[in-house]
């Protein structure tokens, strides 16, 4: 009989340098963007994935990874099918939380914030760059919903593939979301888990910077 590895032993200490308010950056976004590059130098595999955890109005949470496509400096932008479940809940309550989770960099960002819906113009302008492949799914694709097997899926995409035989709009049920953060913490993890943990928050329409205990 295989053994099951036992987590409670699993232990590695992280040895980086300090994360200082004196080494922060003026904003968060600038932070973030130094961040981003250096974990997609690092090589990691899809940096730009983030957790995205919802809730429903009456606080039942849920959480999934979703792929980041944009951000600037006051918002992060992810697409989705908006009849999903993440759609559901941020139309019902649209406050979330967002986490990239570099693990292999001892470095994670968690952001909280609202999400509200980009531009028609915006979600097509993106839509138009996808693989043909992965607009077909969108289309065939109802995010969520209980199937009956994996072949409704694939018949799903076999119809949609005859159906569009030129340009693939967007559907209608499908767009992206738009997170405005009011709080934006940078951890970085430390020797005998003394991590650092930095947190650009927005304090009556200032930003503020606050070192948290880890």
């Amino acid at each position: 009989m295989m053994s099951t590895p036992d987590p409670s032993r699993m232990r590695l200490d992280y040895d980086h340098p300090a994360l200082l308010e004196a080494g922060l950056a003026a904003d968060w976004h600038t932070q973030l963007a130094k961040w981003f590059a250096d974990a997609v130098a690092s090589g990691l595999p899809e940096p730009n994935a983030m957790i995205v955890a919802t809730a429903t109005p009456d606080g039942r949470p849920s959480a999934r990874t979703v792929l980041l496509k944009a951000f600037d400096e006051e918002r992060l932008t992810f697409f989705t099918n908006y009849t999903s479940r993440k759609g559901r809940e941020l139309d019902a309550n649209p406050y979330c939380s967002l986490v990239f989770p570099w693990y292999a960099l001892h470095r994670q960002v968690v952001i909280t914030g609202r999400a509200e819906k980009v531009t028609r113009a915006e979600t097509e302008a993106y839509f138009a760059q996808r693989p043909r492949q992965s607009q077909l799914g969108a289309w065939a694709s109802p995010q969520s919903q209980v199937l009956k097997g994996r072949a409704e899926l694939e018949d799903a995409f076999t119809e949609m593939a005859a159906e569009f035989e030129g340009e693939i709009k967007a559907p209608p049920h499908w767009g992206g979301f738009a997170v405005r953060p009011d709080a934006v913490e940078f951890w970085q993890g430390r020797p005998s888990r003394l991590h650092d943990r930095l947190v650009y928050r927005l304090v009556n329409g200032e930003w503020t910077v606050e070192r948290l205990a880890p």
